[in-house]
């Protein structure tokens, strides 16, 4: 019997993301922090996925943002792993270390605990970039849901932002 992933709405948002870049001839990689890889498990449910998709980087610890994906000391000790800087210096590091077309990144705090008052539980944090030099950036409050409902809405806004740098509609 076969395993369902993600649920419907993320799969659909997935094979949008999917179907588009196979359709412009463009790669994937992805850099997750809070959702630990829910990204890049939806995109590699679609069947061809690795037609579009390269390799995911989950760098839950500063270590491995600063490891895998450049992101430097002093930008964390500034503004810290939750924030929009840091989701911008995790899809650039991604993209180079990558060499895939485009890229996303998602950081944030899901929750149950972690939160503070600046920072709340449900603040996240996404980035896309693309090799042109495109940057899309939001800034999500979903609020403590619990920690699944934020990583799923982490993942579904991850995708919609990559269809707002691609330049792509919205719906299907």
């Amino acid at each position: 019997m076969e395993r369902e992933v993600t649920d419907k709405e993320t799969r659909e948002a997935a094979l949008r993301v999917f179907e588009l870049c196979r359709e412009l001839g463009l790669t994937l990689t992805t850099a997750e922090s809070c959702t630990g890889g829910l990204v890049a498990a939806a995109i590699t449910d679609c069947p061809g996925s690795s037609h579009v998709f390269d390799r995911g980087f989950v760098a839950y610890s500063n270590n491995a943002k600063m490891a895998f994906l450049g992101v430097s000391k002093d930008l964390l000790a500034k503004h810290g792993a939750v924030s929009a800087e840091c989701a911008k210096a995790m899809a650039a590091g991604a993209l180079s270390a990558a060499g895939t077309s485009i890229a996303v990144s998602i950081t944030g705090i899901a929750g149950p605990g972690g939160g503070s008052p600046e920072k709340p539980v449900g603040l996240v944090f996404l980035a896309a970039a693309d090799r042109t030099g495109n940057f899309h950036a939001r800034e999500c409050r979903f609020g403590d849901l619990g920690r699944d409902e934020v990583r799923r809405r982490s993942v579904i806004a991850a995708f919609a932002l990559i269809q707002e740098l691609l330049g792509a509609p919205l719906s299907a």
